[in-house]
């Protein structure tokens, strides 16, 4: 089994590509989600870096970035990769993002952490499959996707900043993976979101609905995709919510290309209000990509309903209103999974998204940047 490995590269460039904000890129502006002008948003375009499939950092591939999130005691981002301890351990990046109101500049790395098991080991290929991380009160939480073949259940952790395992939350069993999947996580649609308010509270979703709540997207259904709430002093979960992703919004140019769409990111504003990402895949066309505000507030608690399939109860889902669509503003995203509030290093407060490039020559490492406006601040300011 492999050891620890902590490798620093004091902001080591990567070599990418940078475009600067593009002025035909109009703000965008959501004055009352919901009917609700204090949950008023805006984005603003600032720009784009690309990082080239491929590239090197300190020996091993980077890529694979499936979640982002600002760290206000360092000013940096923490991101992890999706690499299944397949190209290196599991691991998660310490960033450098150059931003401000002028644009985004560059992305850099400033160190690479290996995250350990609760032996103090790298986790071995397959062990764990991580999608999401954000910075929490204990430490940096990330999320597991676990997986169907072997039967792994997904898993939500804590680390310390060097990557030494602090516990795993209690996993629900209506989540746990089943060999006939009659119940539990879809593989490779599970925990793929993670969001920690300001408040402390901790939440996990899955991309799309467990087997027993229904059917993933497509053309014409939606699906019907649990999130649930943690205690984060005890760790118990408590509350569990629907999030209705809808229907795949394009369909592939042939008839049998793939084509998909799922939750893939959220981040939380405050206890009831959240960003969500829906990415949507089709084949010959691309990736589409928007972002919903999602209000819990009056949301259904499901968390003692077996089957949102099979009950007679009425369920209220929660709120969601589109305040962004990448591709109606002018831009070309890539596999868009990862979202993070944060502050430039003139004070503005800033969205960041991050595309996984699965490794594939065919995609790339993307990152936008938007500057937002609202009531809405990055983690650490006053509010």
């Amino acid at each position: 089994m492999s050891k620890r490995l902590f490798a620093t590269v004091a902001f080591t460039l990567l070599l990418g590509t940078t475009t600067y904000a593009n002025a035909d890129v109009k703000p965008v502006e959501t004055t009352c989600p919901f009917g609700d002008c204090d949950a008023a948003i805006s984005f603003s375009y600032l720009g784009e870096v690309i990082i080239p499939t491929g590239t090197m950092e300190n020996g091993l591939e980077f890529g694979g970035i499936s979640g982002l999130d600002f760290d206000p005691s360092s000013g940096r981002y923490v991101a992890i990769s999706d690499d299944r301890s397949d190209k290196g351990p599991a691991r998660f990046y310490e960033l450098d993002i150059d931003v401000s109101a002028n644009g985004l500049k560059s992305v850099k790395v400033v160190k690479r952490v290996t995250l350990l098991d609760a032996d103090g080991e790298a986790f071995p290929k397959n062990a764990v499959d991580p999608e999401a991380i954000r910075v929490g009160k204990e430490g940096i939480y990330w999320s597991s996707e676990g997986g169907g073949d072997p039967l792994i259940a997904p898993s939500v952790h804590v680390a310390a900043s060097d990557g030494k395992s602090i516990r795993e939350l209690w996993l629900p069993g209506e989540f746990a993976p089943t060999a006939n999947k009659t119940s539990g996580v879809r593989e490779n649609l599970s925990f793929e979101n993670l969001a920690v308010a300001p408040s402390g509270a901790v939440f996990v979703a899955v991309e799309a609905a467990l087997y027993q709540d229904g059917d993933k997207p497509g053309l014409t259904n939606g699906s019907l995709a649990r999130i649930i709430s943690y205690d984060s002093t005890t760790g118990e979960p408590g509350k569990q919510y629907v999030y209705p992703v809808s229907p795949i919004p394009q369909a592939a140019i042939k008839a049998d290309g793939a084509n998909d769409n799922g939750m893939s990111d959220m981040l939380a504003l405050d206890d009831r209000h959240m960003l969500v990402v829906e990415r949507n895949f089709a084949q010959g066309f691309g990736n589409n990509i928007k972002l919903f505000m999602v209000d819990l507030e009056g949301a259904t608690d499901v968390s003692n309903i077996a089957s949102l399939a099979r009950t007679g109860e009425r369920v209220v889902p929660a709120r969601k209103s589109q305040v962004l669509d990448l591709r109606a503003i002018g831009l070309t995203p890539d596999n868009i999974e990862a979202i993070s509030l944060g502050k430039a290093k003139d004070g503005t407060d800033v969205l960041i998204l991050a595309a996984d490039n699965n490794f594939s020559d065919r995609q790339k490492t993307q990152f936008y940047a938007f500057k937002i406006g609202g009531r809405w601040t990055a983690p650490g300011s006053a509010r």
